[in-house]
């Protein structure tokens, strides 16, 4: 039994090192245009989705599947296992090299199991938490595969979807001052005029970021919003919100452009990437659960309106 957990802990670690060391590169290869790996451009099937289930990658495999395919600049974002694809009569062409997502499982003492794909750590003690790797290949990989044409709705109308979409999370915004930033002690956002920025995709990707912030209030998601500027609790915080946005965003079919402000945050990002190989799992789990609860405050009507925007 011993020797199991053992050989389980390092294929745990070894798992974290491996995603983890993918995306510090990737971070560091677009750092000096200020590009991260969850930028994106807002195109048909942003969100990476299984080929064979239609469900959507969650938590950490979002980050490492939008990697993979801004390295090989692959133009749909649908992936499946080797065997998935061979169940559809495709071919993964000789030669090609996948990518790895985790799912994980846990298991509780009455030795019942769960399957979790959110990369998020379950290890209570009451529960065991068990990770498994799988290889993925991306349409672009295969024969015998035409991926379906996907119709983008015209940008007036993914605007006003993500109008919508802010103003049902019932969060306070107001408009005035240079900076956007979520004050906790008042629980209100605080934008810039809407004509301060570059254009609506640009407004809507920050809102997002800042409605990510006051999620964690107390009546809310009830995150520890106390870090200070410089910390890692105050990185770890930041980098959560801008996976989120970037969630969001690929949900709304709006792209995420890099910013000049990101350039006093990658650094602190890295420091804390390196110094914790859980942290990116953590922080890609945090931003999911903020996504599912921006989800849930949808309407079923704007719920369909998410659906059809890409």
């Amino acid at each position: 039994m011993t020797t199991d957990r053992n050989s389980q802990a390092r294929t745990v670690n070894d798992i974290y090192e491996r995603v983890t060391n993918q995306i510090i590169a990737a971070i560091e290869a677009g750092a000096g245009e200020y590009r991260m790996p969850w930028h994106h451009d807002g195109s048909a099937i942003t969100t990476p989705v299984n080929v064979a289930s239609r469900k959507t990658y969650r938590g950490v495999n979002v980050i490492t599947l939008w990697v993979a395919a801004h390295a090989a600049y692959y133009p749909a974002g649908i992936w499946g296992t080797y065997r998935q694809w061979h169940e559809l009569g495709a071919q993964v062409r000789k030669g090609e090299r996948g990518q790895l997502v985790v799912f994980w499982k846990t298991s509780d003492r009455s030795g019942g199991t769960d399957r979790q794909d959110d990369g998020e750590d379950h290890d209570t003690p009451a529960r065991r938490l068990f990770a498994r790797g799988y290889t993925v290949f991306n349409a672009a990989q295969v024969d015998g595969y035409t991926p379906p044409e996907m119709q983008l709705l015209p940008m007036a109308e993914r605007i006003e979807h993500a109008e919508r979409f802010c103003a049902a999370l019932g969060i306070d915004i107001r408009h005035g001052g240079s900076q956007a930033c979520y004050i906790p002690s008042r629980d209100h956002v605080q934008m810039p005029e809407f004509a301060c920025f570059r254009d609506a995709v640009a407004y809507y990707a920050v809102l997002l970021h800042e409605c990510g912030h006051a999620s964690g209030a107390r009546h809310r998601l009830d995150r520890d919003l106390s870090g200070q500027f410089g910390s890692a609790a105050y990185a770890m915080e930041e980098c959560t919100v801008e996976l989120l946005s970037a969630m969001i965003c690929a949900d709304l079919s709006l792209s995420v452009e890099p910013r000049l402000d990101h350039a006093r945050y990658i650094a602190s990002w890295l420091q804390v990437l390196r110094s914790d190989k859980r942290a990116i799992f953590t922080a890609a789990s945090k931003a999911q659960q903020i996504a599912d609860w921006m989800h849930a405050q949808q309407t079923d009507a704007q719920q369909d309106e998410v659906r059809g925007a890409a």
